[in-house]
């Protein structure tokens, strides 16, 4: 039975990931290195003691993965101070019918909490969950599972009774890991033939998670299991 749905932050509830993308192979650029897109969005949640090591296999033990992110997080708060940080379309319409229902909702991100609770509070978005979990609360980061396991247990669910909304390869490895049932609502890559193997359902946009989880309400109602907001 479904009590809770849990939302990646970066690619899903706000449109930074094109910018993180932009900035981030910038950021390499400067440094003296070609990043491609593809190597850039395999680092989508990938924690920082992940992606290091894998870098550097890439581009040597010279590439200071450290120096070129903290780079890259210069150009992001500059662009945002220009610019401010986009929403995407249907959040707060979709996180509100959640809430109505009777779901608990909950903000699951690898952005660090400094960031993520600003970024959330730029957007008037932080009213909407009942928890903001970030992966330097725990050990490991994405795609480990710990951060969705932590973030059930602020909730006090079990992760069966949790679905994960995420966008990237790496959230959703860790919100399966964990036994969240993953809906992926697809931002800058589509799902492969083994991604969608550990993903619930595949919504074109925020919006389209909502028929998903009514139905799940519609089938715990009939069998009697009941369902949040029923």
């Amino acid at each position: 039975m479904i009590q809770a749905v849990l939302f990646d932050m970066d690619g899903v509830l706000l449109d930074t990931e094109k910018y993180l993308t932009r900035y981030l192979r910038q950021a390499a650029k400067e440094a003296g290195y070609d990043m491609s897109r593809e190597v850039v969005y395999s680092l989508r949640s990938y924690a920082f003691r992940f992606a290091s090591p894998w870098l550097k296999e890439i581009y040597g033990e010279d590439f200071d993965y450290g120096a070129i992110r903290a780079r890259r997080q210069e150009l992001m708060k500059e662009h945002i101070a220009v610019h401010g940080l986009e929403v995407k379309p249907g959040v707060k319409e979709t996180v509100e019918t959640l809430r109505t229902w009777g779901y608990q909702t909950a903000v699951v991100t690898a952005t660090n909490e400094t960031r993520a609770r600003e970024y959330l509070n730029l957007t008037g978005l932080t009213g909407l969950f009942d928890e903001v979990v970030c992966a330097s609360m725990v050990e490991y980061g994405k795609p480990r599972p710990d951060v969705y396991l932590y973030a059930c247990g602020k909730i006090g669910r079990k992760a069966e009774e949790c679905i994960a909304v995420e966008d990237s390869p790496n959230g959703i490895q860790a919100a399966y890991s964990a036994g969240c049932r993953v809906i992926m609502v697809p931002d800058l890559t589509q799902p492969d033939e083994e991604l969608q193997k550990k993903t619930w359902a595949v919504a074109e946009n925020l919006t389209g998670i909502l028929p998903f989880v009514e139905k799940e309400r519609k089938i715990s109602h009939e069998s009697g299991t009941g369902s949040a907001g029923i």
